[in-house]
């Protein structure tokens, strides 16, 4: 009788979770000589293509997904279209929506749940109604059609306001981005008024003090307006008010406010934390249901001994699919289980055309920022966040023990040389090595 893992997401956790528990069944051809029955990995999601989230801030966000049905095909992952609605675990059966909306049934031998996250709206009158996001790539691709209608309307000071709902990793990078956005739409001497709205009283209040004063310095070039300490309390198709009572005028809204997990996780027996997120060991396994496993920004999880947690985010995504998928492959084989750590950690903040900002470490102390770290920015964007290109780059990347060849430890030190093919090593030692858990 053949067996089956099921991977429901195709995300960057979801995705190298299929490539790792695929390459890990290739390599133990000796399992199909000993057991007739035949593993297959099958993928479930809405559509067949990677949408590179972390960009969905830029311009032209219909171009910011990738095809997968290749790649897929080339690695010998099935592939369904469809969302699931349901998931059994006391039958291990999943019911799933197909893309005309047909119903199916699906069982599975191991599950893995790579949902992803979704945006918190909270009950805020006229949220829904009147505010954009570029949380998912359909919210992107409306924002941008809105900007870009703007330019056909009459010049108002609103028409040119953009309101930015929270001041937080995403806010920020949007903030800075969309001054020259919309200096392309609407003309490059047009008075754009840009403002952040935050309720916490400093910017980037997960982001820490190490590299606020660094962001701070963007907005002041940028000329984005800052108004902390104030909660949104409506929107309107004029704009918001605040919880202070003041109104700011502005034909765009863009709300950035927080993300929880895939309601799927609710399904699934066991604690989950405030964000949705089922808690689960460094195995990545469900401790009431051990034939699930749990990843990406569904998984809230140990990424160290130190007392850190996996944040929702591609760099700790990617390494968790490693893991997640690894794992359930292990797990149908009878091999032995790795146990999930990621104690590197570090964050890349756009910061539009100042640059960006590097941080090191939990404590983000700066590492470097401006327009070198920019390329930085632009290396994970646009080269390491996407699909692999063939198999044996698949195979290669998703494997747990994934290493990137080292660069010499002195070149983090020739920074100051402000060479690019020095910073290009830099890019290849810090970034990579850093940012994406790997060791050298």
């Amino acid at each position: 009788m053949d067996r089956r893992i099921v991977i429901i997401g195709s995300g960057f956790a979801g995705l190298q979770s299929a490539f790792a528990a695929q390459s890990l069944l290739s390599h133990n051809t000796h399992h199909h000589e000993k057991n007739t029955s035949k593993i297959e990995i099958v993928i479930i999601s809405p559509e067949p293509r990677l949408v590179i989230r972390p960009r969905l801030y830029e311009a032209n966000p219909k171009s910011l997904s990738a095809p997968l049905d290749k790649i897929l095909s080339d690695t010998g992952i099935r592939y369904i279209q469809g969302h699931v609605t349901n998931i059994n675990t006391q039958e291990r059966t999943l019911d799933i929506r197909g893309a005309k909306d047909q119903l199916s049934a699906m069982s599975y031998d191991r599950l893995i749940l790579a949902a992803g996250s979704h945006l918190n709206l909270p009950n805020i009158p006229g949220l829904k109604e009147h505010a954009f996001n570029v949380d998912q790539f359909e919210g992107a691709v409306a924002l941008d059609a809105h900007l870009h209608d703007l330019k056909h309307q009459p010049y108002t000071k609103a028409r040119n306001s953009v309101v930015i709902c929270g001041g937080g990793f995403t806010g920020i990078e949007i903030a800075a981005e969309l001054p020259r956005r919309l200096a392309s739409i609407l003309g490059k001497d047009a008075d754009i008024h840009i403002t952040i709205v935050e309720r916490e009283s400093e910017l980037g209040p997960e982001l820490g003090p190490g590299p606020r004063p660094v962001i701070l310095q963007a907005m002041k070039e940028l000329n984005i307006d800052l108004k902390l300490g104030n909660a949104v309390a409506e929107v309107n198709s004029n704009g918001i008010i605040t919880s202070n009572g003041e109104h700011i005028d502005a034909n765009t809204v863009i709300w950035t406010g927080g993300m929880v997990a895939s309601t799927l996780a609710s399904q699934i027996p066991g604690p989950k934390d405030k964000l949705g997120r089922l808690i689960v060991d460094r195995d990545l396994q469900v401790p009431s249901a051990k034939e699930i496993f749990v990843t990406g920004d569904v998984a809230h999880v140990s990424t160290d001994d130190k007392g850190h947690t996996a944040l929702m985010s591609c760099q700790h995504a990617l390494t968790l699919g490693r893991y997640s998928g690894y794992n359930a492959a292990a797990d149908i084989l009878n091999l032995p289980l790795r146990q999930y750590h990621q104690e590197i950690y570090g964050t890349c903040l756009a910061l539009g055309p100042f640059g960006a900002v590097v941080t090191d470490g939990w404590d983000r102390k700066v590492a470097t920022s401006g327009k070198m770290a920019g390329l930085a920015k632009q290396f994970i964007n646009e080269v390491l966040i996407y699909p692999p290109r063939d198999t044996k780059e698949a195979f290669r990347v998703s494997d747990p023990d994934f290493q990137i060849p080292s660069v010499d430890d002195g070149v983090v030190a020739l920074l100051t040389n402000r060479d690019r093919g020095t910073f290009l090593l830099y890019i290849w030692r810090f970034i990579v090595l850093k940012l994406f858990g790997t060791s050298a």
